[in-house]
């Protein structure tokens, strides 16, 4: 896996915590829903 890939990888799960965080930080929740978030699962090897 490249740099770039690296850091591509590292802004998406920064993307979905900060998505998380504002979800969880809305006022306007105040019953608990579900958080639908599109996962690509690629094949990798260790």
């Amino acid at each position: 896996m490249t740099i770039t890939e690296k850091i591509a990888n590292a802004k998406k799960r920064i993307d979905e915590l900060e998505r998380l965080i504002k979800y969880w930080n809305d006022s306007d929740h105040d019953e608990a829903k579900i958080v639908n978030f599109t996962m690509n699962i690629e094949n990798r090897v260790a």
